[in-house]
């Protein structure tokens, strides 16, 4: 989500790897680490110092990695561009007891976003772990600027050790014609391509509007892309009037990434998880029978107009404990 969106009525939002230490976490150093880390758990080496997750392939992944998008922080800056507050937001994140920090793709469009967030994540002991992406990929007079944004921030992401790409396809003011759907599936293919060569994994992000008339913009982007993997936000499955855990039943191992959000039961956004009535136990217990094992952040937001109650790094903290105790993530 990369933009402030009413619950009524709602708006889309608008290179090599790096040497060996560069101004980023480079994988090669990651893996350095992680094998000094694990000779020094052995009694062999002294630990190394702290890296940021490279998101670096293991044998087998137990556990989910539970972060949260900055989409609350960005939501009052000009042009939702969080890179103003960064610095809060790693240090609000590393206070909450989280596993990692999803980007938005504008912090990633500075020169010199690598060194300045490489910095912080080090700073905080905070991994990256991806960023979202938006664009119109069904206006095919779009898919040149489309590209051009991909291929100038995925090199970044990857030398931050970034390994996600919650990507949204774009709202059209109509229902898209068959035309626009091919225009965004072939768009969705080139961006899954480029992101593969840096080590990064596409899914499908949702808001309402794909999932709407029975997730019409959603199957028809599904229906030409067959492999395509999924990053359903739960609250905007909810508010499209699709059930949550009938979707992750259904789509079962397409789901490698969640976004996490309650709601009231008048339908607004509470100030944290687990102030609102939405089924999360039922969620996790679905959650559970596909065996999930990918990636959830939890993505705070607040109606317009909105009077924090608390500090945010409090919300996101009772957040965290939240999916602990519900989702046992």
């Amino acid at each position: 989500m990369e933009k402030v969106k009413n619950s009524k009525n709602l708006k889309n939002p608008a290179e090599a790897e790096a040497a060996e230490r560069g101004p980023g976490v480079s994988r090669r150093f990651f893996l350095k680490s992680a094998m000094l880390a694990a000779a020094a758990g052995s009694g062999g080496l002294a630990a190394a110092p702290w890296s940021a997750s490279a998101g670096a392939p293991a044998p087998e992944k137990k556990k989910v990695t539970v972060g949260a998008h900055l989409w609350v922080y960005a939501a009052n800056q000009p042009g939702y561009d969080p890179t103003p507050v960064l610095e809060q937001v790693f240090a609000d994140m590393s206070y909450a007891g989280l596993d990692g920090v999803e980007l938005m793709h504008s912090a990633l469009m500075h020169d010199d976003a690598v060194e300045r967030i490489g910095g912080l994540s080090r700073q905080h002991k905070l991994p990256v772990i991806g960023t979202s992406f938006e664009g119109a990929m069904w206006n095919r007079e779009a898919h040149p600027a489309i590209l051009k944004e991909a291929e100038l921030f995925l090199p970044r992401l990857a030398k931050l050790g970034g390994r996600t790409l919650g990507t949204s396809v774009g709202h059209a003011p109509q229902t898209k014609t068959p035309e626009q759907l091919d225009a965004q599936a072939e768009m969705v293919r080139k961006i899954t391509a480029l992101a593969k060569a840096h080590g990064i994994v596409l899914n499908l992000h949702n808001h309402t509007y794909e999932v709407e008339n029975n997730e019409y913009d959603l199957k028809g982007t599904l229906a030409r892309v067959r492999d395509a993997q999924l990053g359903p936000d739960l609250n905007w499955l909810l508010r499209a009037g699709v059930d949550p855990v009938d979707f992750i039943k259904r789509y079962g191992q397409r789901i490698i990434f969640l976004h996490l959000r309650d709601q009231k039961a008048d339908g607004t956004w509470p100030e944290a998880m687990g102030e609102g009535n939405m089924d999360y136990v039922a969620i996790g217990q679905a959650l559970r029978e596909i065996k999930f094992r990918g990636d959830a952040m939890i993505e705070l937001a607040h109606e317009q107009g909105f009077q924090l109650t608390r500090p945010l790094r409090e919300s996101l903290k009772m957040s965290r404990e939240f999916v602990r105790k519900t989702l046992g993530f």
